[in-house]
């Protein structure tokens, strides 16, 4: 029944979807006071607390969206995508050299690795949804030609190094909070998160180039504009250091266009078996 439903609204212009989705955004923020909250809080957390209004209507917009993203024809959907940097990726892919593309929640995220995929073999990292009926639409989406799905565990991990090892590129969401005993505590935005630790391990296990990515949403579903950009952190010191680095080339992407980083997350959640960080922790 989902699938059919997205199916549906897969026929309806990028630009209605959008218009659709900045009400969507604001009923939710309207409704529930939690997500209200969080939002709210969030955004003053990381200094931009006069971006609320716009980031209302594009948590709004990253929701409707989904269904012409996922479900829409492939070429349909990359009329509405244009790239900028892609040079720098296609260096690397040239010298046969491992990708490493990092892509926090930012912008429209999922276009990211279906538009790689078009040029290039990637496989990203996927944890399956709690929601069981979500399963086979998330699913049918992302594994596509060209995009293979490694799973959230052991397993996909060793199947991410074996990729990285043999010049090919993966892609992972480095903002998303990791189960117990798969993190550290790192500054984002000046408050400790407990943040994965895989990034810069897979990165110098297979002598992996990190590019950081996001697809900026262009006004009036004009569609969006995928940005290749140079990690400008190190990967030098211990691996707090390492993971640090990391949280910080995310924080910089994300102020290219603050209203599109998805706020209601619960970023600084602490997970279960967790203990909670030293209110005077310091990155």
């Amino acid at each position: 029944m989902l699938v059919a439903i997205f199916r549906l609204f897969s026929i309806v212009p990028l630009p209605i979807l959008h218009a659709l989705g900045s009400v969507l955004g604001w009923l939710v923020y309207l409704a529930s006071p939690s997500y209200r909250r969080r939002m709210r809080d969030n955004l003053r957390q990381a200094g931009y607390g006069q971006y609320l209004s716009a980031a209302i209507a594009e948590a709004g917009k990253s929701i409707v969206e989904l269904p012409f993203i996922w479900c829409a024809k492939p070429e349909r959907v990359s009329r509405h995508a244009s790239d900028e940097g892609w040079s720098l990726v296609q260096q690397e892919l040239d010298a046969g050299r491992g990708i490493m593309f990092l892509t926090p929640h930012l912008g429209c995220f999922e276009i990211v690795a279906q538009e790689i995929a078009l040029r290039t073999e990637l496989m990203v990292m996927y944890r399956p949804p709690k929601k069981a009926a979500l399963k086979p639409l998330i699913e049918g989406a992302r594994a596509r030609d060209n995009l293979l799905l490694a799973p959230a565990n052991m397993s996909g991990v060793r199947m991410l190094a074996k990729t990285l090892k043999k010049g090919k590129p993966v892609g992972l969401l480095p903002d998303q909070v990791p189960q117990e005993g798969e993190g550290i505590w790192a500054s984002f935005f000046g408050r400790q998160a407990y943040t994965m630790t895989l990034p810069a391990k897979l990165a110098q296990l297979g002598d992996a180039t990190i590019i950081v990515t996001y697809a900026e949403r262009l006004p009036g579903g004009r569609g969006f504009v995928i940005r290749f950009v140079p990690f400008e952190g190190t990967l030098q010191g211990s691996i707090a250091e390492q993971t640090q680095s990391i949280n910080h080339a995310m924080e910089r992407l994300i102020a290219r266009c603050p209203a599109q980083y998805f706020w209601s997350y619960n970023r600084y959640k602490v997970p279960a078996g967790i203990a909670v960080p030293d209110a005077g922790a310091q990155a």
